[in-house]
C-alpha cells in the first residue's frame, strides 16, 4: 500500500494550521521593534475619529510599521492604516505597495493595495485598506 498521498496530505494541513496560527498570533500584538517604531511615531499626538478616505499622498509620506501597520503623514495629521487581514511581506522591505486610483486624488477604506517586488516587479500579494484613524498633536 501507497502511503504517500497520506503523507502529503498530513504534511500540508500541518503546514496550513501552522501558518494560520503564526497570522493571527502576528496580528494581535506587535514585536517590540514595530511598538517602538509606533509609539515614536505618535508620540504627543491622541486618535481622533476614523475616516473612510484621505488625501493620496506622495510614497515618501508613508511609513511601514509592520505587515499589519502603515502611516500616512499628511501636513501634521498621521493617519493610522490597519489594512483588513494585514499587508503580509511589506514590513521586510522587499515590496513596494502600489494603488490605482481612477478619477480621485483619494486613498480609501474598501481600496485595494498590491504588493509588488521591488527587484523584479512582479506583483506579491495584495491588502484591502481599513478606515484611516487620524493622530493629531495635542492642543
Amino acid at each position: 500500500m501507497n502511503l504517500r498521498p497520506y503523507f502529503l496530505a498530513a504534511a500540508t494541513g500541518a503546514a496550513l494550521i501552522a501558518t494560520s496560527t503564526i497570522a493571527v498570533a502576528e496580528k494581535d500584538s506587535y514585536s517590540a521593534k514595530s511598538a517602538e517604531k509606533l509609539g515614536k511615531a505618535l508620540a504627543g499626538r491622541t486618535a481622533g475619529q476614523p475616516v473612510s478616505c484621505i488625501s493620496n499622498t506622495r510614497g515618501s509620506d508613508m511609513t511601514v510599521i509592520d505587515d499589519y501597520t502603515i502611516l500616512f503623514k499628511e501636513g501634521g495629521t498621521i493617519y493610522v492604516q490597519k489594512p483588513h487581514g494585514g499587508c503580509y511581506g511589506l514590513g521586510n522591505g522587499n515590496y513596494s505597495l502600489v494603488t490605482r486610483i481612477a478619477g480621485s486624488n483619494r486613498l480609501c477604506s474598501g481600496q485595494i493595495g498590491e504588493l509588488v517586488d521591488r527587484v523584479s516587479g512582479y506583483g506579491y500579494g495584495s491588502c484591502v485598506f481599513g478606515e484611516f484613524v487620524p493622530y493629531r498633536k495635542a492642543s
